[in-house]
């Protein structure tokens, strides 16, 4: 099996991080029994661009018990941990991440994965689907369907079907309940701050925290920072989100007004050039500014650099921005996923439900032998309250049941008041 990965030294230590991980996903593990049992997958090819960690280690040995076979590359340059790639890479697994690796070698390393021809596809980011419309559009005539794990990607897949585009069906397991309410709130709300912390040392109490953007994402990164002592500060362009941030008790402001009184900066937005050139010339001198979005296009660098008489690493992921009047800007992690970049992204506990669904996904496409239009759906509702059940049994949680008599009641119009 073809491969490329940094040290394939680092597969033993690797492993180990690897079941670390597993203790706390047992979700992905009882579906992996299962899979074991019944080989829904068997048979298939599937080509992943995810995060290469030891949570993404554990949804790669669900779908080969499944009975597939599996091709990883990284969906970031810098959130591979390369004793993860390395114990894959071990394992048989066909893994081409790097950490660190350069524009070109990312996207070799998608081809790599294309070149196994998989019939289904697994995106963070949509990169794999996008290369194959705009390059490779007859590996899409074998392709069963797709998921997706973002909101980036699936706004960018959703575009792609508007404009009649889209060549197969794609699985938005981003929308997924059992996804977004809580892989997005407490996995990006916690480990952006994790990623955070371990570059800077900063404290967080006391500061003035600023989050751009009141998505999912953005609602966990502010209920973390105000819970150790911050106050923040929301800027964000939807009036409801503005609205429903008001009603959660932060400040709401444009970043123009919130980039003079910032101490920390967070983009979560999903879009393009959040902060840009009047709001790094506003910012106080040390002001630090990081990304929580999938991708390093929120926090305007060319711009900033362009502003600068200097730059220097000082310390590993922090960058220095010497502005021409003197001021100094913080930039962790070059402005790419701070919580991937500078920590180890998400507890794996909450990666259980996300990797569930990605699991649960490819065995929905799977079984649906062609049936499914080139459309993007949302994970069955059955499938994601299934996911949610499993969750609570494993955290030994019960919950009531409906009687006949209320379920009669809820599915009828007849009874007023």
């Amino acid at each position: 099996m073809t491969c490329d990965v940094s040290n394939r030294s680092l597969a033993k230590p690797g492993l180990a991080r690897i079941e670390w991980a597993g203790r706390f996903m047992p979700v992905l593990r009882q579906i992996r029994r299962r899979f074991e049992k019944e080989r829904p997958l068997k048979g298939l090819k599937v080509g992943c661009c995810l995060h290469v960690t030891t949570e993404t280690a554990q949804l790669l040995l669900a779908l080969r018990s499944g009975g597939a076979e599996v091709s990883l590359c990284a969906s970031n340059p810098l959130s591979t941990q390369d004793d993860v790639a390395a114990s894959l890479a071990a394992q048989g697994f066909a893994v081409y991440a790097r950490r660190g690796e350069n524009r070109s070698t990312y996207y070799r390393h998608i081809l790599s994965v294309l070149g196994q021809r998989p019939q289904i596809t697994m995106d963070d980011g949509a990169d794999l689907v996008s290369t194959i419309h705009k390059s490779y559009r007859k590996l899409a005539e074998k392709v069963v369907g797709s998921t997706e794990e973002t909101t980036t990607g699936v706004i960018r897949l959703k575009a792609l079907a508007k404009q009649g585009r889209l060549l197969f069906p794609v699985v938005a397991v981003n929308d997924s309940q059992t996804k977004f309410m809580f892989d997005n709130r407490y996995g990006t709300g916690q480990s952006t701050l994790d990623g955070i912390v371990r570059a800077t040392n900063l404290l967080i109490a006391g500061s003035v925290g600023v989050v751009c953007g009141y998505g999912w994402c953005g609602r966990g990164v502010a209920m973390r920072s105000k819970g150790i002592g911050a106050h923040v500060i929301v800027c964000e362009v939807d009036p409801v989100l503005a609205l429903e941030a008001a009603m959660d008790g932060y400040e709401v402001m444009p970043l123009k007004l919130a980039a003079r009184k910032g101490d920390l900066f967070i983009t979560v937005t999903g879009d393009v050039n959040v902060i840009t050139r009047p709001a790094f010339l506003a910012m106080k001198d040390g002001a630090i500014v990081a990304n929580s979005g999938h991708f390093n296009v929120e926090i305007d660098l060319q711009g900033l650099k362009r502003l600068s008489r200097k730059m220097a690493a000082v310390k590993p992921e922090v960058a220095e921005y010497t502005l021409k009047n003197g001021r100094k800007i913080l930039v962790l992690a070059q402005g790419r996923l701070v919580n991937l970049s500078c920590a180890e992204g998400h507890p794996a506990a909450v990666m259980d439900m996300s990797f569930a669904n990605q699991a649960l996904s490819a065995e929905w496409l799977a079984r649906s032998n062609g049936r499914l239009k080139p459309q993007v759906y949302r994970l069955p509702e059955e499938i994601d309250r299934r996911i949610a059940a499993l969750k609570l049994k494993s955290r030994g949680v019960q919950i009531d049941r409906l009687t006949p008599e209320q379920k009669r009641y809820l599915s009828s119009w007849e009874s007023g008041t």
